[in-house]
């Protein structure tokens, strides 16, 4: 029965009476589709469009103060804060880096979810498979952790499922890139919030050229992080991360596509890959694939 403490997570806490008209126009997901009982990935962009900060964000029921909990890349906690607070101005809302005081953890297969009284609790929301996810006080943390982090890792990977700060830079993937548009990280029927039009366009011309597709590497060892895709002397894009054989590829669509009519080779680091469509994807995937 797996399940770990994600010891590279953070928390930051924004609450008060103005907290969800500030989150609503700034990050990519509905509030209104964020409950107690659902979680719900989602970004804050840059006006251009690319991913700054993603993250989690769970809600926490009244009875216990209400307000909103993002789960994001630790290292990364206090810039967000930081940056929630330069759009504060003057708006009602407290807004805490609270990562020493509290924890992620996640479980998966048939692992049991904490109950509701452990902390913040729900489906992880990019992918059922992905199992659940909880915000826990930081010393109740170990009693969840059958694992190491990096299998959940492994788990993520093998499931296709890209983070930032991990797989990709902040500050350089669009969310469709990232696969935010697949995994419930965008609604494109809500109102009005920092970088949409950029993805807007992206959606609605179909101009999403590069994304993140899942890999099985030749001989069971993964690229580095950041290493070139090829096929030829073409680069197609970038590997993210890997483990148990498996890994991530944010490559043009396009070139892979033309390589692999061609007969030649995709390479990630120099190592031959295979790329396989995850059964949830619905974009366009490049031919000559094996189904996952």
């Amino acid at each position: 029965m797996p399940a770990a403490h994600l010891n590279d997570r953070g928390v930051v806490k924004v609450s008060g009476e103005e907290a969800k008209k500030l989150l609503e126009g700034l990050i990519t997901c509905e509030l209104e589709r964020v409950s107690p009982q659902a979680a719900r990935l989602s970004a804050l962009l840059t006006p251009q469009g690319k991913i700054l900060f993603d993250f989690i964000v769970f809600e926490a029921p009244a009875e216990i103060g209400g307000g909103y909990y993002l789960d994001t890349l630790k290292g990364f906690a206090p810039d967000l804060a930081k940056r929630l607070n330069f759009y504060k101005l003057r708006a009602k809302v407290v807004i805490e880096d609270l990562s020493d005081k509290l924890a992620v953890v996640a479980g998966w297969g048939d692992t049991p979810k904490p109950q509701d009284d452990a902390g913040l609790v729900a489906e992880d929301p990019r992918l059922p498979a992905l199992g659940w996810r909880a915000v826990v006080a930081a010393e109740d943390a170990a009693e969840f952790s059958s694992a190491e982090a990096e299998t959940y890792h492994a788990h993520r990977i093998a499931l296709g499922i890209p983070e930032g700060g991990r797989d990709f830079l902040f500050g350089e993937a669009f969310p469709h890139e990232a696969l935010m548009d697949q995994l419930h990280g965008v609604d494109f029927d809500k109102g009005c919030y920092i970088g949409q039009e950029v993805v807007s366009r992206m959606q609605h011309r179909g101009t999403a050229r590069t994304r993140f597709l899942p890999a099985t590497y030749e001989g069971g060892f993964a690229a580095e992080v950041g290493a070139d895709v090829t096929a030829g002397e073409k680069v197609l894009g970038k590997a993210g991360t890997g483990a148990q054989g498996r890994g991530l590829l944010m490559i043009r669509l396009d070139r892979a596509s033309d390589a692999l009519a061609a007969g030649e080779t995709i390479r990630a680091g120099g190592i031959p890959v295979t790329l396989a469509k995850p059964d949830w994807a619905q974009f366009e995937f490049p031919r000559e694939t094996t189904p996952a």
